[in-house]
């Protein structure tokens, strides 16, 4: 008879998790380090340094790979989803944050009356290289304290 652990228990998911909280919290603590303000936030923004939504996805796919094995159909998943998020990230996003600037400074010229756009939403290449070392980091760290 094949048991499984509950959801809560999946060391993958929260391993996941973990990488983005990590990189979120370490977009806290530089900024509390260099414009002397806490923002919280930061925790459900987009953009900056280190990307967590490659620490996200890398973290993911470093468990998936350390727990099932580097050969099997998931791990391939995972890589393939982390692939697409990292090169979205530093790619579209980047390009529509650059638009937004663009954007926002055609409206306040303008002076029309609407909300600006945000505009930090992509990431530089080394923002998301950064990101996928912490994810990477992040899986390792959970499947040896987990396992």
């Amino acid at each position: 008879m094949i048991t499984h652990n509950p959801w809560y228990m999946n060391f993958i998911l929260w391993s996941a998790m973990a990488g983005w909280m990590i990189a979120q919290s370490i977009k806290l603590v530089w900024i509390i380090i260099t414009e002397k303000r806490l923002d919280m936030t930061i925790f459900v923004s987009t953009g900056g340094m280190p990307s967590a939504h490659s620490a996200f996805v890398s973290g993911l796919a470093t468990s998936v790979g350390l727990k099932q094995g580097f050969d099997g159909a998931f791990f391939a998943i995972a890589t393939v989803f982390a692939l697409i998020v990292m090169f979205d990230a530093q790619s579209i996003r980047r390009a529509a944050g650059e638009q937004a600037v663009v954007l926002n400074r055609m409206i306040k010229e303008k002076r029309i009356g609407v909300d600006n756009l945000h505009e930090l939403l992509g990431h530089t290449k080394f923002q998301v290289f950064t990101g996928m070392l912490v994810g990477i980091g992040v899986g390792i760290w959970f499947h040896h304290a987990f396992n």
